[in-house]
């Protein structure tokens, strides 16, 4: 068991088992940063640990379960006596339908994981981080939560929500020393969105196009970002979204005026 004196930093990472968040936790890692990787599926969140050492903890947690995300603090603080930084990235995607078609129910779990999940996480973290008067949290929100994207009501409420709630927050604990910032990451080539594409209900060459940098991010990309905003690199940053989204939500021409792929 590590030892609670160790100088070394503690993060949480929440969907810490693939894509942004296995990224993010590999880096965090790297950087020097304990690790607890929170994922509902709790077998692939430990194996994960395991892979990056023994210094790393693995759990299980829905983060729109109060229970659950209570449970999960306690076990961290019990194996480490601290927590430094927390990066809320659990989600899921939303409903493949048009509005008049999508249900009530689908919508709200939606909301729950993410900006549910969101808040019991944050406001779980901040109790201890407010006693120590310092601590970092980086949400996720997306550029679906900036820009209208037909049909993806839910997500894009989520995540509106979140950089609302982000700002809040930065506001509420600022001259508590706690940071609250958001990433808002345009589309990113998961092992999600490879199975999108492969099945044909993602078109990532139009999305290229339509992105002035011509690709989609890398979740190594995203993690940068985070990362960034959870060290003491960003010690004056707080209550701002980033957008990592290779120029999407900056342009506001035809996607004609781009030059054109692989030229």
């Amino acid at each position: 068991m590590t030892r609670a004196s160790d100088p070394r930093p503690v993060a949480i990472v929440t969907g810490a088992a693939t894509g942004i968040g296995w990224a993010t936790a590999q880096l965090l890692a790297a950087d020097g940063y304990r690790l607890s990787l929170l994922d509902k599926d709790g077998t692939q969140a430990r194996t994960r640990a395991e892979s990056l050492g023994p210094d790393h903890l693995g759990l299980a947690c829905d983060v729109a379960a109060e229970t659950d995300v209570a449970q999960a603090i306690a076990l961290v603080l019990e194996r480490f006596g601290q927590i430094d930084a927390l990066v809320n990235n659990a989600g899921i995607g939303d409903q493949a339908a048009p509005t008049i078609e999508q249900s009530a129910e689908a919508f709200d779990r939606v909301l729950q994981i993410h900006l549910r999940g969101t808040f019991l996480m944050c406001r779980a973290v901040a109790g201890h981080m407010l006693a120590r008067k310092q601590g970092a949290i980086v949400n996720l929100s997306s550029i679906a939560g900036m820009a209208g994207i037909p049909g993806r009501n839910a997500y894009a409420a989520a995540k509106g929500g979140i950089t609302a709630m982000t700002r809040s927050m930065a506001c509420e604990w600022a001259r508590d020393g706690i940071r609250v910032n958001a990433v808002a990451p345009g589309y990113t080539r998961t092992a999600l969105v490879e199975t999108l594409e492969a099945s044909q209900a993602l078109d990532t060459r139009s999305i290229s196009a339509r992105t002035p940098m011509g690709r989609l991010a890398r979740p190594e990309e995203i993690a940068a970002v985070i990362a960034f905003l959870a060290s003491d690199r960003a010690s004056y940053v707080t209550g701002t979204t980033i957008h990592a989204d290779g120029g999407w939500l900056a342009l506001g021409a035809p996607e004609n005026t781009l030059p054109p792929l692989g030229r």
